[in-house]
């Protein structure tokens, strides 16, 4: 168990004398806290009185108050601190010139899930262009990476599929926290901001949430605990069909189903080397709201046993092939939109790349896949090194 202080509390302990005088925009949510379990605008306005003129909220508010994917929330007013709240998930997704007149930097400190499909990392990518166009300084306040920064896993998104859940050359579980990424965006767009990341102290690359000795604040409304996030790099594949991802339940992503699924057909399908460090439970479940609201679905609950050994990615696409093969007739891509994507398929841009869903279609096992990506990862791993905050 180790102990580390993230971006935020070396902030808190020294790190804003720097910025007296400037006039800070906020872009954070309800996850956004300090040890002490302050708020980001608590601390900064704590250390620099007056200082705050702007608060921005991602996907699911400022306060993390909505649910699901493309459910807007409106601009508001904080009531404290009497400043605007501007949402970045509504008719913009980025700043807007107005948003950003009156401040000279913006703190982002983001809770993000080492998943390059967790929208986040699309915000911030954003947030530093419209920066860049603006002449504002951009400061990123890192946190971990709740899945670890050693280990990286699947396909490299491919350029056409650049969107609002594939921001970069990236695979599904990059192995960065957003400070990095948010070097690596920087570098390879050539954005061209003033950026800086406050490192965290304390944190190593093979460290696991468990292993930071933080606190677990839901980031998002349907991530309520790090079980979830070890899961996500693979589960969130069902956003893109009609099996749900376990979306109004208490444990979405680690449980999934619907009510054509029938367990025992599934498994029978199943390599049994796809379930490396991790056990499925049969799971019987009736979602409270999203795809088969109030309808008995039958499925899995998805048990890690072993996170070393656990593959997230590869685990789920042999699980998708598997309810493939089980159930040719009844299951379905999701048709779009799916995060502000009118045309491509959803499955195409969480995977990013159509030619994986028509390899899963042909029937390509996910072990020819994964040796067809490995070397497009391998140069991947040498790219992310360049970006390496902690070592």
């Amino acid at each position: 168990m180790g102990y580390v202080r993230t971006g935020l509390d070396v902030f808190r302990r020294g790190g804003w004398k720097k910025f007296t005088g400037k006039r800070i925009g906020i872009l954070a949510n309800q996850a956004s806290v300090d040890a002490s379990l302050s708020t980001t605008a608590e601390v900064v306005e704590a250390c620099l009185p007056g200082s705050v003129t702007a608060l921005f909220g991602p996907q699911h508010g400022y306060r993390g108050q909505d649910q699901d994917n493309m459910v807007e929330t409106c601009d508001a007013e904080d009531h404290l601190l009497g400043v605007p709240v501007f949402s970045l998930y509504s008719h913009t997704r980025q700043p807007l010139p107005h948003m950003l007149e009156n401040i000279d930097l913006l703190v982002v400190d983001l809770q993000d899930v080492g998943t390059r499909v967790y929208t986040f990392a699309s915000t911030l990518k954003n947030c530093m262009q419209a920066c860049a166009d603006q002449g504002v300084h951009v400061v990123v306040l890192d946190r971990p990476n709740p899945v670890g920064g050693d280990r990286i896993e699947g396909n490299i998104l491919n350029p056409d599929f650049f969107s609002f859940v594939g921001p970069a050359c990236i695979p599904m579980r990059h192995g960065l926290t957003l400070g990095e990424l948010a070097l690596l965006f920087h570098d390879e767009f050539g954005m061209g901001c003033e950026l800086e990341v406050v490192p965290m102290s304390g944190w190593r690359r093979g460290m696991l949430w468990n292993q930071t000795g933080l606190r677990w604040l839901m980031p998002s409304t349907n991530m309520p605990c790090p079980e979830t996030a070890a899961v996500y790099p693979g589960q969130v594949i069902w956003e893109g069909t009609n099996v749900s991802e376990g979306r109004g339940t208490c444990r979405p992503f680690e449980i999934f189903g619907a009510p054509f699924l029938n367990p025992s057909a599934v498994k029978k399908n199943l390599d049994p080397a796809a379930l490396k460090g991790c056990r499925l439970q049969d799971y019987w479940f009736r979602p409270t709201f999203h795809k088969w609201s109030g309808e008995l679905c039958r499925g899995f609950m998805l048990h890690v046993t072993d996170a070393e050994r656990y593959e997230p990615y590869y685990t789920s696409l042999c699980l998708l092939q598997a309810v493939l093969m089980a159930h040719p007739n009844d299951f379905e891509w999701r048709d779009p939109p799916y995060e502000y994507e009118y045309e491509k398929k959803p499955i195409d841009l969480i995977l990013g790349d159509r030619k994986r869903r028509l390899d899963l279609e042909s029937g390509m096992k996910p072990a020819e896949l994964r040796s067809c990506w490995l070397s497009g990862l391998n140069a991947y791993d040498e790219r992310r090194n360049r970006y390496f905050l902690y070592r």
